[in-house]
């Protein structure tokens, strides 16, 4: 084992994902030292969370990505998102959101996760104050006065690090969560999401589909070239049973939960199966460290809102880190904690209390879900307010996600 020299001072961000990446581009947009361990290559082929999924990017995160310099360089596959449909199987009542209600071009966008992580990959390489360690791994932590000692495991050795902020931003099975000895809540929602892209017979009109049903929810996500993403979710039960389907089953079985809005959809990608669990930190900083993204939350992809959720994570703290002359600060923490709090609390109370309710397969709830679709199709006061969230801006959001022009 070689031991390479120590260092002090740069924010240690442990992990290399769509959160931990965004957030070390914007530490070094504003100006502030800091070091990315990175468990995978730096290749977008090699960091596990640069996958297949399509991702449905909030407004508010659209501009969080312009204003950090990564927009520039996903813009070209990104598919604008400009109307939303949410309806029920079997009940009368649906809601149709338009980017017109906002007064806006696009709610969001759609883009390929693994294109988010390419032109985050882009933007890293533009980089001038970052350092990067890949692949590398955090073998142990050690609190120190004025911070944390890391010990990470790179190709060359064992580097030991000195950081007066740990950040970490290491997925929903967090080491760091571990080590600091922070609990998390955990909920199995008992559901397998499988994820694809198909073809439908009309065009999709820049619309995305949300469909609820008691098997689970299905969405459609409207992409490039006419293609949409397709994201089912099934019991778990049924997991091996869907995963072993030849793409003419798997196509009958989504058109059956989908319907036929847009005529038969056809020419399925591969299919890639996500158990699906509900995991919540206890809370969100440790002595001189803090949680982001999955690490901090992870939360059922009803709604698509993981990564919007932990990109508000990241650019919220890389805000009150450049405006500080201790990036560990307790006081500064704490600040963290409490603007982050509305905003984390509401979008997890949202996104688990929709998939509980919408999917419970109980006949009296029928109409009161019929009634409340309804009431936020044609009740103006309620459908600027569930613009307004589902846009990303709720709470008191990060100065950097205010409305631009993406």
């Amino acid at each position: 084992m070689t031991d390479l020299p120590s260092s002090r001072g740069p924010v240690l961000i442990v992990g290399g994902g769509l959160v931990g990446a965004s957030l070390a581009i914007a530490l070094d947009a504003a100006g502030v030292d800091a070091m990315l361990v990175e468990a995978a290559a730096p290749r977008a082929d090699a960091q596990p969370s640069y996958d297949e999924r399509n991702l449905a990017l909030a407004r508010a995160t659209v501009n969080g990505l312009d204003a950090i310099g990564v927009w520039k360089h996903a813009r070209e596959g990104a598919t604008a998102i400009e109307h939303i449909h949410v309806s029920r199987a079997g009940e009368f009542g649906s809601a149709r959101l338009a980017s017109s209600d906002a007064g806006v071009d696009a709610l969001g966008w759609t883009l390929p996760a693994r294109e988010l992580g390419a032109a985050l990959l882009r933007r890293l390489e533009e980089c001038t104050r970052l350092q990067r360690l890949a692949s590398a791994r955090l073998e142990a932590l050690e609190p120190v006065a004025y911070g944390w000692r890391a010990q990470v495991r790179t190709d060359e050795g064992v580097r030991r690090i000195d950081a007066p902020l740990l950040v970490g931003a290491d997925g929903t099975h967090s080491f760091v969560r571990e080590q600091l000895g922070i609990a998390a809540d955990t909920y199995d929602y008992e559901q397998t999401l499988f994820v694809c892209t198909v073809t439908p017979e009309r065009e999709h009109g820049h619309r995305a589909y949300e469909r609820f049903s008691d098997e689970g929810p299905v969405a459609l996500l409207p992409l490039a070239g006419r293609r949409c993403g397709l994201v089912l979710t099934v019991p778990r039960s049924q997991g091996e049973a869907v995963a072993a389907m030849d793409d003419a089953d798997y196509l009958a079985l989504a058109q059956r939960r989908f319907g036929w809005r847009l005529g038969r959809l056809g020419r399925p990608g591969k299919r890639f199966p996500y158990a699906i669990q509900r995991v919540a930190a206890s809370r969100l900083t440790g002595p001189r460290a803090v949680l982001v993204g999955n690490a901090a939350q992870t939360v059922h992809p009803i709604g698509a809102q993981g990564f919007n959720l932990g990109l508000r994570d990241a650019l919220t703290l890389a805000e009150l880190v450049a405006a500080a002359s201790d990036a560990g600060d307790e006081r500064l923490l704490a600040t963290y904690a409490a603007r982050r709090a509305p905003d984390r609390d509401g979008t997890m109370a949202m996104s688990h209390g929709l998939v509980q309710l919408a999917c419970l397969p109980q006949p009296w709830l029928g109409p009161l879900r019929s009634l409340a679709l309804l009431a936020c199709d044609r009740l103006p006061p309620l459908k600027d307010a569930v613009l307004r969230r589902g846009m990303g801006f709720r709470g008191e959001p990060p100065h950097a996600v205010l409305e631009r022009t993406p």
